[in-house]
């Protein structure tokens, strides 16, 4: 905006001239807020080329003067140990590591909290995370414990504790969105590793993670930060796909590390740098069954050697990262995908041989009871991590609606079947014709078994009877790689299906529609066809579309048909048609006047179901009274430094876009009522490259509103927009909507549009003008004022009517137009619906507990 003030005396001409940050200006900005995270990066750069640790990895004397663990902190005494810990790193590695996470990680907790309270949390959640960590160990040790005394002698130099104990803190001072984020995606891989790994250090950052969430709320005074929020369907989505992913690296964790101090190291021991001794093999096998237990280990072994079966090993954590990006997608794909591998791994992911002998120690009498409950808290433990995840998933399930068109899922069911029957049987028949070169010997059953057990991950099933391993080349050659080349089609048919189900004929199916609706217009409101969830309908000559969605068997349409004026009878008695073929009722819905006619001719009801606010941009003055409250918040915006900018979403720089995520997650934190849809657009909206953004910025180049303009079109011009999204930050100027949508309608005017939509309010009834006698009451506009009175609570319909009131539009009422009066409870639940498509069981009641504060 110029800086220039708006009287009565007239408007000037303006145009947005407001810049947003870049990414690279906003990080040097980040860089100079944040001393002590740059000087803790600099730290360890001097702690490790004093010690030593900057060109490999600590000496005995740096571990024995300054690394915590049982034996320094508690034997020695070296107290000060659970200090320099934080501030030394191990290896070369953890310097990088340490590094980029004290400028990155500490960096985004300086910024929220500041320097002191980010020392604080920093020295405070590490030295408890150590002192706590080395206690747990050493009593544990004393006690027996298998985990504890196996790391009783580890030692620990570990920045990173305190770091990511620190941001965990600072969530306390954080907006819903990135508090929610960062406290279960570090969460979930602090677990992972703890898991997986069970290195002294991990169980350091866990305790020091768990320490940061109270002390962030004492620090930020507000208890509240303690207790999670809810989040946007597209939000939980996001999250949900984040843990299965970070989940799906465990296995590879295991295989880094080859530990089994912990109950999920399963399958490291099938990656071993010493190769199977065939000849060993044989004789500690002899010539016949049974095998002993040696034997059985090292077939076990060898069944598992070669590059396909290492590449088979990793096919679990190839599904669950498709699963992820499916999920992510909202695709209920992912959701069993992800469900099937966790119930496999729950199955099947163990190590037979380990617990058959640990049974066999338990039936000689060399376990004591602790042992034994030990053993079950281990196994109790593997059992958890799959099982939590499927509990989530079946939870979250309704989060993940969007399912791949029936015949893409017939094609990709049989791509799959088709390829595993081929496989699997050209594997079975080589088998079958060189069974004589198996060893041990096999049988056409063994063989049977075996068959299946090529296209499952060999440490989920190497040690399961039978074992038998092909002699001849082709046999060895297909038991090598069948499952492989099963498994890459799997993939590879399975990202196919999830593009086909948004791309191919459904995309040349919304371009076509959107080609109409730039030629004919179809209203004000005709762009909210576009939107996920709408089917268009073609009429047979393909010049009409109607935008609609079935829900019990309720056809109800958005807005008006999209046709030329005089071909609006015929397009609407043909999608009538279409509809009563296939067994639904039609309801056209915000519709405007002028098809009011056309229904009326067809014998149909209407009613009103709320007024359309339309501002004349042609010409407009922001002069006289009735423009002073917009003028007061222009004019405020204008002294405060305020600017805005007229964008699309593909050009905001990535700052931005974590400003306007953050901006929408906060206010959906802020509400335990369900989120509304069908007319009412979210955050996945706002990307079509058509629509455009007006976004206000502080003098602090920060953002703090943001709405969205649908296109208005006629003959291939936009000629209109209609606002859509609205948000605000708390910190935001009062005012600040009346200052972007004011400013969005002097943009319109100097680009030469003619008409500004502030959209319809549901429910809600023009004032009358003087003279003007009401319409005489009937039993549905009684039932519609008491649905806008008893919703007012809950979604404050008729105070953001009172809001658009203060533009001084014109009013234009949308209506509902259906065949049969006696449908009318059945389309009322599937409006209903439309709007309030998913409602958890918690938000119904804070739904109902919000309606009942009306009476």
């Amino acid at each position: 905006m110029t800086d220039t003030e708006i009287t009565d005396a007239g408007t000037p001409d303006v145009e947005p001239a407001g810049r947003l940050r870049t990414t690279g200006e906003a990080f040097a900005a980040f860089l100079r807020r944040v001393p002590f995270s740059i000087a803790l990066a600099a730290a360890l750069l001097v702690t490790a080329a004093v010690t030593g640790t900057l060109l490999g990895p600590a000496s005995v004397e740096t571990t024995g003067t300054w690394a915590a663990g049982v034996l320094t902190t508690f034997v020695a005494g070296e107290w000060w140990t659970v200090v320099t810990a934080l501030v030394i790193p191990w290896d070369p590695f953890q310097l990088v590591v340490g590094i980029v996470a004290a400028v990155l990680l500490l960096g985004i907790a300086e910024r929220r909290m500041g320097t002191l309270r980010t020392v604080l949390a920093f020295f405070v959640t590490g030295v408890l995370g150590v002192l706590l960590g080395t206690t747990l160990q050493q009593i544990g040790s004393l006690a027996g414990e298998w985990w504890a005394d196996g790391t009783s002698l580890d030692l620990t130099l570990d920045p990173l504790t305190g770091i990511v104990g620190a941001l965990v803190t600072a969530t306390a001072f954080m907006g819903p969105l990135w508090r929610r984020r960062i406290r279960v995606v570090v969460l979930a891989v602090i677990l992972v590793f703890v898991l997986y790994d069970g290195d002294s250090s991990n169980v350091y950052r866990l305790i020091a993670v768990v320490v940061g969430v109270p002390l962030g709320a004492l620090l930020a005074r507000d208890a509240s930060t303690l207790w999670v929020r809810r989040s946007s369907y597209r939000e939980t989505r996001t999250l949900v796909a984040s843990v299965i992913a970070v989940t799906a690296f465990g296995p590879v964790v295991a295989f880094a590390d080859g530990t089994g101090l912990t109950p999920f190291a399963f399958s490291s021991y099938l990656f071993r740098d010493d190769p199977v001794d065939f000849d060993q093999v044989s004789r500690a096998c002899g010539d016949a069954a049974p095998y002993s237990e040696d034997c059985l280990r090292q077939l076990a072994l060898m069944s598992s050697d070669g590059v396909g079966m290492a590449i088979l090993s990793f096919v679990p954590v190839l599904l669950l990262l498709l699963a992820a990006w499916a999920l992510f997608r909202g695709r209920r794909f992912g959701l069993w995908l992800a469900i099937a591998v966790n119930v496999a791994v729950l199955l099947f992911a163990r190590s037979n041989f380990d617990l058959s002998n640990t049974l066999n120690e338990i039936e000689a009498g060399d376990w004591s009871a602790f042992d034994l409950g030990e053993l079950l808290v281990w196994a109790l433990a593997a059992a958890l991590l799959p099982i939590g995840i499927v509990v989530l998933l079946v939870a979250m399930r309704r989060r993940f609606r969007l399912r791949a068109p029936r015949r893409d899922a017939r094609r990709f069911t049989g791509i799959v079947v088709g390829s595993f029957l081929v496989l699997a049987g050209g594997y079975f028949a080589v088998g079958l014709v060189t069974i004589g070169e198996y060893w041990p010997p096999a049988t056409p059953v063994d063989l049977l078994i075996d068959t299946f057990k090529r296209f499952i991950p060999p440490h989920f099933v190497a040690a399961t009877d039978p074992i038998v391993l092909p002699g001849h080349d082709a046999a060895s050659f297909l038991y090598d790689w069948v499952g492989v080349a099963f498994w890459a089609i799997f993939i590879g048919a399975s990202v196919w299906l999830l593009t086909r189900s948004t791309a191919g004929e459904g995309a040349a199916g919304e371009e076509r529609f959107r080609a109409l609706l730039r030629e004919y217009g179809g209203g004000t409101m005709a762009f909210m066809g576009t939107w996920p969830g709408n089917t268009p309908w073609y009429s047979p000559d393909g010049e009409a579309a109607v935008a609609y969605r079935v829900i019990n068997d309720i056809a109800i349409t958005m807005s008006d048909p999209i046709c030329a004026p005089e071909r609006a009878e015929q397009t609407i008695r043909e999608f009538a048609d279409f509809c009563d073929r296939n067994n639904w009722q039609p309801v056209f819905y915000s519709v405007h006047p002028q098809y009011l006619p056309i229904f009326e001719a067809l014998g149909w009801e209407h009613l009103s179901v709320g007024e359309e606010t339309l501002v004349r941009t042609t010409g407009l003055e922001l002069t006289g009274k009735p423009w002073q409250k917009v003028r007061q918040a222009l004019n405020r915006g204008i002294k405060e430094g305020l600017t805005t900018v007229w964008t699309t979403w593909d050009e905001l720089p990535l700052a931005t876009i974590a400003e306007i995520t953050a901006i929408s997650e906060e206010w959906v934190a802020e509400k335990e009522l369900p989120e509304m849809g069908f007319t009412l657009g979210a955050m996945e909206e706002l990307k079509d490259p058509e629509v455009k953004l007006m976004l206000a910025v502080g003098p602090d180049g920060r953002m703090q509103a943001i709405t969205s303009w649908l296109p208005v079109y006629r003959d291939g011009e936009v000629i209109g927009w209609t606002i859509d999204f609205m948000r605000r930050t708390d910190a935001s100027m009062n005012g600040v909507m009346e200052f972007l949508i004011a400013s969005a309608a002097l943009h319109m005017k100097e680009t030469g549009a003619e008409v500004l939509s502030l959209s319809g309010a549901p429910l809600a009834t023009k004032p009358l003008v003087d003279g003007e006698e009401p319409p005489a009451p009937t039993a549905m506009t009684g039932l519609l004022e008491w649905l806008g009175k008893t919703l007012e609570p809950a979604y404050g319909f008729s105070s953001l009517f009172r809001f658009k009131a203060k533009f001084n539009p014109e009013y234009e009422t949308i209506s509902m137009a259906y065949p049969d009066p006696l449908a009318l409870p059945a389309i009322g639940i599937a409006i209903g619906k439309a709007y309030l498509p998913e409602v958890s069981p918690k938000e119904a009641v804070a739904l109902v507990r919000t309606l009942a504060k009306s009476d």
